[in-house]
């Protein structure tokens, strides 16, 4: 799991206790504090990232009137605020499309020794490394992925396939057109990305690297 961000299991119902209960209107005259508990609730019982459009089709039932993407935008920015003032350990992220309650990057390391026990449970380093090379180099073939390594990667690869972090995403235009790799949401989701494009930039690493050295 990145150290980034791991899932919380669980919000503080009294978190809106010593806010200020102004009511907050949007364009639409509706009152966004009124989202608040509602939002929270359905991603506190989620154990995956909500999609906004499954937010705003329950939040259109269970009100009754007409909600739009951007109303909930603005009252997942409000229930940050809220945490951040009240110093919570968790936030709300977006990640692989949708949102999560997530904790903050800063608990990453107690949450680390919660969860030690799950050690076998973890990637190998040849595993994280051959997963590394086909996140920054996707779409990629495994031959492209067995030149970089130097090593042969199938017995790899069909790991990472069964962890659900790497999928087959088609095949090369060139002689015997072998298969393309790539990762999945699942991926995003393990390492608390919202897309391939929030991916460490190569010289961050390497500078991360430097000053552990």
């Amino acid at each position: 799991m990145s150290p980034q961000a791991t899932e919380s299991v669980h919000a503080d119902p009294h978190i809106d206790s010593h806010a200020d209960q102004t009511p907050i209107k949007s364009a639409g005259q509706v009152d966004i504090r009124a989202l608040l508990p509602g939002i929270e609730a359905m991603l506190v019982s989620s154990d995956r990232p909500l999609k906004p459009g499954a937010i705003v089709d329950a939040l259109a039932l269970h009100l009754d009137q007409p909600i739009v993407a951007k109303l909930v935008e603005e009252a997942i920015a409000l229930l940050n605020t809220q945490y951040d003032e009240h110093h919570r350990a968790f936030r709300i992220e977006e990640v692989s499309g949708g949102y999560r309650l997530m904790t903050c990057p800063e608990h990453a390391p107690i949450v680390a020794a919660m969860h030690r026990s799950r050690a076998t449970t973890r990637l190998s380093k040849p595993a994280l490394e051959t997963l590394s090379i086909i996140a920054y180099r996707q779409p990629i073939t495994r031959a492209e992925l067995e030149s970089i390594r130097g090593v042969a990667c199938g017995e790899v690869v069909r790991t990472l396939m069964d962890r659900r972090l790497v999928k087959i995403t088609g095949r090369a235009e060139e002689l015997g057109r072998p298969m393309l790799y790539g990762t999945t949401r699942q991926f995003l989701d393990t390492f608390g990305l919202a897309s391939v494009k929030d991916l460490p930039k190569p010289e961050e690493l390497a500078d991360q690297m430097e000053q552990t050295r």
